[in-house]
């Protein structure tokens, strides 16, 4: 399925996956997620969504506008 255009979902890593199953662990690093406080954006598609949806203890989520490769921070 096609990502929803300009759509972005900001995902945070705010609790440790140690202690945790191993599929929770691969969800996470499978978001791209390694270190704690770390963010990255995804397109917003029902696959991450449900990875979310299996992590969301672990995350927190925000959605952004799509963000021009040129601007900066």
């Amino acid at each position: 399925m096609p990502e929803q255009s300009g759509k972005l979902l900001k995902v945070t890593l705010v609790k440790s996956p140690i202690g945790y199953n191993s599929r929770q662990k691969e969800t996470v690093k499978s978001l791209g997620l390694r270190r704690m406080s770390q963010s990255v954006l995804i397109g917003d598609a029902p696959q991450i969504r449900g990875m979310i949806a299996k992590v969301s203890h672990l995350v927190t989520v925000e959605e952004v506008a799509e963000v021009d490769e040129n601007e900066t921070a």
